[in-house]
């Protein structure tokens, strides 16, 4: 078959905005095109190749794994399912963990989660506030609770029990606070409508506030977590600890699993009250402990710290050559780069031509969310190629 793009067309539900190549193979911080080209990856998979590529100690797990038990339902213990949570409860502030397949469900049962609590400590609160330009999923309530009207409209009327309220105002939450709400969800960075940081001192009052009203504070760290931030986890650069957290993406290096992490407190679910039939199959918490140990014994979240300040370097390099870029925001290796005009899919077009691939996370803003154990010599790499990209723009009158 040679003609993969046409196939899509043909049968796949056209959902997708995608780019015009066909990725073939994958190794490290680079992947290949059909046609033999190659690109350096700064999307990574979404933010979840953790490790790169087909990471030696990912792939060997996975194939070790494949070849001795890849699922068996929930009514079984299995070894790799415990392993990975002894190891992500022994390193967080939480207490216990339910695995899943996706973001969205982490989302979803951490959703769940507050609710019951709701239902049995707060007289039957079951609204959760989230904030205006979250993304927290793409099922129906996770539409409902993500404060983008983009992803809300197409799918009214929406389900009930969220209260969208302004980022990074403490004060609008503490308004919102009704005796109908059992929690309040938050991106610790909101990733998907322009890697937007907070004040320093937002989620210790958001914090404090959930504390007077008893409610539960839920942290959204899919794109966040497993030291995407510099830290492995985004609330440690805070000073808080939440009582419910959801994770996903770079938990497995891209095999896809989810899970979301409670305080014992929060932890209410009593047995029969919350299932998966593929959360926690050994294949992928074979991958995502395989991925956890080498982040965790390399010291990989200090690494992507690091290369987040040479990342930093680097752009505030590019702004005072092109005049074009406004500047820049992020923490650790989750980094936007905004422009003076709504330039940045024609960049990232552009910046594919050069072999480097970018994501617009806004029409003036380019994203980048390496794999954490990306290389200096690969952040030059990128930072030129995207360099000659804005010379050539600019002398072309962009």
């Amino acid at each position: 078959m040679d003609n993969w793009q046409e196939l899509e067309h043909k049968y796949y539900m056209q959902t997708f905005y995608r780019a015009p190549i066909t990725i073939v193979k994958g190794q490290g911080a680079k992947v290949w095109d059909d046609k033999g080209k190659e690109y350096l990856d700064f999307v990574a998979g979404w933010a979840v190749n953790s490790l790169g590529h087909c990471h030696p100690a990912v792939v060997k797990a996975v194939t070790e794994q494949a070849a001795t038990l890849i699922q068996t339902s929930n009514n079984f213990y299995t070894i790799p399912q415990l392993n990975l949570a002894k190891l992500l409860i022994d390193n967080s502030c939480l207490d216990r963990i339910f695995f899943c397949n996706s973001g969205t469900e982490a989302s979803e049962g951490a959703v769940k989660l507050a609710r019951r609590y709701g239902k049995l400590k707060l007289k039957g609160a079951y609204e959760v506030i989230t904030a205006t330009g979250s993304f927290h999923g793409r099922t129906l309530a996770m539409v409902s609770a993500s404060g983008q009207s983009k992803y809300q409209e197409p799918y009214t009327p929406l389900p009930t029990g969220f209260v969208n309220v302004e980022y990074n105002n403490p004060k609008a939450i503490k308004v919102a606070i009704t005796d109908k709400t059992c929690a309040v969800m938050l991106e610790p960075i909101q990733g998907e409508s322009g890697v937007n940081v907070p004040d320093a001192g937002y989620l210790k009052e958001v914090r404090k506030i959930c504390d007077e009203a008893g409610i539960l504070l839920i942290l959204d760290e899919i794109q966040t977590g497993i030291g995407r931030t510099g830290k492995l986890f985004a609330y440690e650069h805070f000073g808080i600890e939440p009582d419910i957290i959801t994770l996903a993406k770079g938990l497995a290096s891209g095999v896809p699993i989810g899970a979301f992490m409670a305080k014992e407190s929060a932890s209410v679910f009593a047995k029969g009250e919350h299932g998966s039939t593929f959360g926690g199959n050994p294949l992928a918490c074979a991958a995502g402990y395989a991925t956890m140990k080498f982040i965790l014994d390399n010291h990989i979240s200090e690494h992507a710290a690091a290369m987040g300040k040479y990342l930093i370097k680097g752009l505030e390099k590019l702004k005072a050559k092109h005049s074009i870029i406004q500047g820049y925001r992020g923490c650790g290796l989750l980094m936007a780069l905004d422009f003076k005009a709504d330039i940045a899919k024609e960049l990232v077009s552009n910046c594919l031509s050069e072999g480097l691939l970018l994501n617009a996370v806004k029409p003036n803003a380019l994203r980048f969310m390496p794999s954490l154990n990306i290389t200096e010599a690969d952040i030059d790499g990128a930072l030129s190629k995207l360099d000659n990209v804005l010379t050539h723009s600019e002398s072309a009158g962009v």
